[in-house]
């Protein structure tokens, strides 16, 4: 009688759950593929900004697929954010008219590392957009370039954030970035709604008009965001420019991660944020994932098909394979652990990335930046 009981009770709201996760699935696909277009002649004026630290590896790729840019105005920024390896030589190889590497050593106080070395980049800047890339992504054809900007003149926005096919290892993963990105953000109610924390960034590929950027500064206000670009959505849409999601996986890969190991410690940075950040909003939201993801299945059957059905659509959305489709109980199962694990490591002090501590009291994702 007990066990029936509880579930007379679970069942409904997990129910409206997988209800809300299908209705703003389906949504965001279509809007990703209603996305007008508009030609730029001439191509306006572009800076491209990039953090590097230890990349060594990544911008071997990266960096030969923007030489093979057709793009006539064209200046790249890569800032050496106090590498260990031999990024700084890589960068001096590719160096030219067009690349120009910076370097710096360890960030001021208050700083996190990649917000500053976006930050350092655009001082020196002087195209009409720019187009902030990771160091792991990678341009998939000449024309990619050319092809971001149209799209992002072609939206009613000055800020656009992309949504590349992702590449590499540790899939399982890995596959539940466009996963969350695709069912848990309604992108058509981002521009239409009032609330800044309707809104996020992918610091992974986004493009701002230079002006916009320069009146609001969003790198300097969120300089202690570990997700600086969740913090910036936030803040740009508190100042009346909300982003516009960009299918660009034609476009853009990125390489996140080589193996498991690399993955759990970069996305151990991220997962506590993204669940609020403080212990009673991880708790809320944490038994939240659990009911929905790992009890739901043992209620009811049609739960179970839903999780498989939300997976199959998101990967198959984003290009992951038919394997890591089938395997995704393992998905979610690894996605709670890590969760917890994000968690303990922020409580204890003890989240690293890169050589370097993680602040555990950096921009909450929950928390709307200040908007002055």
């Amino acid at each position: 009688m007990a066990a029936e009981y509880l579930s007379l009770i679970l069942v409904p709201p997990i129910a409206l759950a997988h209800l809300g996760f299908w209705g703003v699935l389906l949504v965001n696909l279509v809007y990703l593929r209603r996305q007008p277009q508009e030609k730029s002649s001439p191509a306006p004026p572009l800076s491209v900004c990039i953090p590097a630290r230890n990349e060594e590896e990544n911008l071997r790729r990266l960096l030969p697929s923007l030489r093979q840019q057709d793009y006539p105005d064209l200046e790249i920024f890569v800032w050496d954010d106090g590498s260990e390896d031999d990024t700084w030589t890589v960068l001096q190889k590719y160096a030219d008219e067009c690349l120009t590497p910076l370097r710096g050593a360890d960030p001021p106080e208050g700083w996190v590392g990649k917000v500053h070395a976006l930050y350092q980049c655009t001082r020196h800047t002087s195209g009409r957009y720019y187009l902030f890339l990771d160091a792991d992504a990678e341009l998939k054809r000449p024309d990619a370039l050319k092809q971001l900007i149209d799209r992002h003149l072609g939206t009613p926005t000055s800020v656009s954030s992309g949504f590349p096919h992702l590449r590499g290892g540790a899939m399982l993963l890995v596959s539940l970035v466009p996963h969350a990105l695709l069912r848990s953000l309604p992108w058509p109610l981002v521009p239409r709604t009032e609330s800044a924390s309707l809104s996020a960034l992918n610091g992974q590929c986004w493009l701002v008009d230079a002006e916009i950027y320069h009146a609001h500064e969003p790198h300097e206000h969120v300089r202690n965001a570990v997700l600086e670009d969740v913090a910036i959505g936030r803040y740009l849409k508190a100042q009346g420019h909300p982003p516009t999601l960009l299918d660009a996986q034609d476009l853009v890969s990125v390489y996140m991660y080589d193996g498991y190991g690399e993955a759990w410690r970069g996305f151990r940075k991220n997962a506590y944020l993204l669940l609020g950040g403080t212990p009673l909003r991880f708790a809320f939201g944490y038994a939240g994932f659990v009911l929905t993801w790992l009890v739901a299945p043992f209620l009811s059957i049609w739960f179970l098909l839903s999780l498989y059905g939300l997976k199959i659509v998101t990967d198959r959305a984003s290009g992951a394979s038919l394997t890591v489709s089938l395997l995704a109980p393992i998905s979610y199962l690894l996605g709670l652990a890590l969760q917890l694990d994000s968690a303990i490591h922020h409580w204890l002090g003890r989240v690293a990335w890169k050589g370097r501590a993680v602040p555990s009291s950096a921009h909450p994702a929950n928390q709307s930046p200040d908007p002055e």
